[in-house]
């Protein structure tokens, strides 16, 4: 800044350039968070833990855990199907 109060063209580019970079990490950050949280809340849906959900911002881990979910036998469908046994028993 020279003395006189005003910004250099160069220092304006550098401080919008500042600001354009912050933006975009917060914009990532949110993404990344909103990701997570319905990841997470999914996984515990399902009858997991909800912190499996966290691998879906893991490399390599992000591939493989949706065909976990696809494919797996979640724990709350196990749950189910014991109940409905349970309530199928013969009652003696």
């Amino acid at each position: 800044m020279h003395h006189s109060g005003y910004y250099t063209s160069s220092e304006a580019e550098a401080v919008a350039v500042l600001l354009v970079v912050i933006f975009t990490a917060f914009v990532i950050l949110m993404v990344v968070a909103i990701k997570a949280l319905v990841a997470c809340k999914i996984f515990a849906k399902a009858g997991y833990c909800w912190a499996l959900g966290l691998l879906m911002l893991v490399p390599v881990a992000n591939i493989i855990m949706p065909f976990v979910l696809a494919f797996g036998d979640w724990p709350v469908r196990q749950e189910l199907r014991r109940l409905k046994d349970r309530v199928q028993e013969p009652q003696l």
